[in-house]
């Protein structure tokens, strides 16, 4: 529109002719003059025929000739001169016009072109600068590490099996609870096979822009068909994944994605050598044409570790820090049930921590047993003030839970007994299991419910 509304303001204006200072001199003796116009040097002199002619006077001339308006005026000649104001105002309005100009240009490159593909092209490649994680990095999960392995052997010898007629499995999806280790065990795979490893976050391919999910797993693959072998690792893909129809107001952004990832992982277009290896804790939630061989041929479990494994990832991690030569990681996994190879990391830092604060040189059994204590507990309630009756009642219900539990013949050993406060508990008593319980009998849980109801006999 600008364009345009300029082009006709430039066919309106009048067109003239260059001439000598001395023609227009001329046709001013003669009366052929109806108007002039003196913008700094340069004049404008419109004649009766109809023509314009423009040429350059001396420098001051008009300044000097007062007289000579006055002349023209009463020939009937209109006189107009552009002051320097006039100038300064329109160079003013131009740069204004072209500033406003400029930033809706801005503004639409930043919304369209300059938007649109950053949000498409977002493939990370990982292992750039970084020690390789391997399968030795990785503890407390022996059967899925099994199970994975094979992966790891395609992707060094793939002749071996395209020998036989065998078919690799074209997906993975580890499912387990958070923080049993399905990024590392992905990240080991690609370390072990020596193979470029892509990864994305579920919920990177959900955008404001309805159909960039889906132009974003297909540049996703496409990159990853360029390194021909390797290993495409998509995290919490639930976010993308989660079953279609299952909810009244769908979202259909999330189900072309999700289409277009059915479609790459298994459509008419092959992938040779790309493995698709996926994580999420929600397997209940996904889509079953998802889970169907062809797709994420194998379902592996990652659960919480036992406590042989407990003891290897302690052990792992054990391997960054300085660890004293009386410490016993046994006894500290057998008072880790149920954790994480997660949170069995964040205790072996927080014993560090604590042993830093202490000015050890090395980490204690006693910092990995407060370590332990604030991970499971909380930190100790040292501003708490207690009435010395209130001590003496929390020491008697701890007393009573420690009596009951040493001397019932099917409780756990008695292993430590505190009455400092701890995140809302006022005292604890901890047991450590010899080994995982997977089975309880009924005298173990009857002795359990004694166990708890020894605090308050012993108030009594």
């Amino acid at each position: 529109i600008i364009l345009l509304t300029a082009g006709v303001y430039i066919g309106r204006a009048p067109r003239h002719r260059d001439v000598p200072f001395s023609d227009l001199l001329t046709a001013l003796e003669r009366g052929e003059v109806t108007a002039v116009r003196a913008a700094e040097d340069d004049v404008y002199a419109d004649l009766e025929s109809g023509g314009t002619l423009r040429t350059t006077a001396p420098t001051g001339y008009f300044g000097n000739n007062p007289e000579l308006f006055a002349a023209l005026a009463r020939n009937g000649v209109r006189v107009e001169v552009d002051g320097a104001s006039r100038r300064l105002f329109n160079g003013l309005a131009l740069l204004l016009g072209a500033g406003v100009l400029g930033l809706v240009g801005f503004t639409a490159w930043r919304t369209t072109t300059g938007r649109i593909p950053s949000v498409t092209g977002r493939t990370k490649l990982a292992g750039k600068g970084q020690p390789p994680v391997t399968f030795d990095d990785v503890a407390g999960v022996d059967e899925a590490k099994e199970e994975l392995r094979e992966i790891v052997d395609f992707l060094r010898e793939p002749q071996r099996f395209a020998g036989l007629g065998g078919r690799i499995p074209r997906g993975v999806l580890l499912a387990g609870p958070p923080g049993t280790g399905k990024t590392l065990l992905a990240r080991s795979i690609a370390g072990e096979a020596g193979v470029p490893f892509l990864f994305a976050s579920g919920s990177e391919f959900v955008e404001m822009f309805a159909g960039v999910g889906a132009a974003r797993i297909r540049r996703l693959f496409k990159d990853a068909r360029k390194h021909g072998r390797c290993i495409i690792f998509i995290d919490e893909i639930d976010a993308v994944g989660r079953s279609r129809g299952s909810q009244s107001l769908s979202h259909e952004e999330r189900e072309q994605t999700l289409n277009q990832l059915l479609v790459e992982m298994d459509g008419f277009e092959g992938h040779g050598g790309i493995i698709v290896i996926a994580a999420t804790n929600r397997q209940d939630i996904l889509d079953p044409a998802l889970l169907r061989p062809g797709r994420f041929d194998r379902q592996v479990s990652v659960g919480n570790p036992d406590l042989r494994g407990r003891e290897e990832i302690l052990r792992v991690h054990a391997r960054t820090v300085k660890i004293g030569d009386q410490v016993e990681l046994l006894r500290v996994a057998r008072g880790t049930p149920g954790f994480s190879g997660a949170d069995l990391a964040n205790l072996i830092n927080e014993a560090a921590l604590i042993a830093g604060r202490a000015g050890r040189a090395a980490v204690e059994q006693a910092d990995l047993e407060a370590a332990r204590d604030k991970v499971m507990m909380g930190v100790e309630r040292k501003s708490l003030q207690l009435t010395a009756r209130e001590r003496v009642v929390t020491a008697w219900h701890e007393a009573g839970h420690a009596v009951v539990a040493a001397l019932l013949p099917h409780a756990d050993p008695v292993h430590k007994v505190s009455i400092v406060p701890r995140g809302r508990a006022m005292g604890v008593t901890m047991q450590l299991p010899d080994t995982d319980r997977h089975t309880y009998t009924r005298d173990y849980l009857e002795t359990q419910i004694a166990i708890l109801m020894g605090g308050r006999a012993a108030e009594q």
